[in-house]
């Protein structure tokens, strides 16, 4: 898989993936950045920021489907914040009595809770964009580069790499528990036990999977201090960044930073 992932970015040719990763990764973080500085019910910037985002997809040759499907992630998050809508001490405007509840929807809570929407939904459309664009590896040398704290890089790396081991592990489960789950085909009868009987096994693989994880993860890691691993990352000297790229990444940083300032300015003179 991760041979696999590691192609598909050689064969993208597109100038967002060439791009250098340290300019990305700036770029991604002030928009995500700004998207958080931006006042409440500021529709205009959320619009441009947002035609901003499309665009780069389409420069990325990215299918725009795939991105949206993937954004829908921050969903489960704005339930968390759901409860801003119900604001009794605000001007409502829907309010809804049953068996003595009343239960009212504040214009202001409403605002906020689409304005926190909107700027989630923006800034997970930006994190898709770099990772989809971006090598894992690419964007850990670009961190190192700029300077981000040597442990959390390391943290990330292990992160990523494990990952794999685990997803490893799951699917030897998975042929196992396979093997031993024969089912004859002329019967109608649905073999495995009980709902309640599944649950146990499932429950007993997740156990498995936590312990065979763990085991194999100090072996791999005392393999790496074996190897001299010190937690940091070996590589060559990253080139310097273009002075033309360089320049274009300021004026979009600049112009993102403007935005913001200009929007709160206006939106606190109304």
């Amino acid at each position: 898989m991760h041979l696999h992932i590691i192609d598909h970015y050689q064969k993208m040719k597109s100038p967002i993936h060439r791009l250098d990763g340290r300019v990305k990764l700036v770029f991604i973080v002030s928009v995500i950045l700004s998207c958080t500085l931006l006042p409440t019910n500021a529709w205009p910037a959320y619009i441009l920021l947002f035609s901003v985002m499309v665009a780069l997809i389409l420069l990325s040759d990215l299918n725009i489907a795939y991105v949206m499907k993937r954004s829908l992630l921050v969903l489960p998050f704005l339930l968390t914040a759901l409860p801003l809508i119900f604001r009794a001490s605000e001007p409502s405007i829907i309010t809804y009595t049953v068996d003595k509840i009343t239960i009212t929807i504040s214009q202001g809570g409403l605002i906020r809770f689409t304005s926190l929407g909107i700027k989630s939904w923006l800034s997970v459309i930006a994190a898709i964009l770099l990772a989809s664009t971006t090598s894992f590896t690419e964007l850990l040398l670009a961190m190192r580069s700029l300077k981000t704290p040597r442990l959390l890089v390391a943290v990330f790396g292990l992160m990523w790499r494990y990952l794999f081991l685990m997803f490893e592990e799951v699917e030897r489960l998975m042929r196992a528990r396979l093997s031993r789950s024969g089912r004859d085909l002329s019967s109608p009868r649905r073999l495995g036990g009980s709902l309640m009987w599944r649950a146990g096994v499932t429950g007993g693989m997740a156990g498995s999977l936590f312990v065979r994880s763990l085991e194999r993860s100090e072996r791999v890691y005392n393999s790496m201090l074996a190897r001299g691993y010190d937690g940091e990352i070996r590589s060559l000297e990253e080139p310097p960044i273009q002075s033309g790229v360089l320049l274009w990444l300021i004026i979009a940083v600049a112009g993102l930073f403007l935005l913001v300032i200009v929007t709160n300015l206006l939106m606190g003179s109304l």
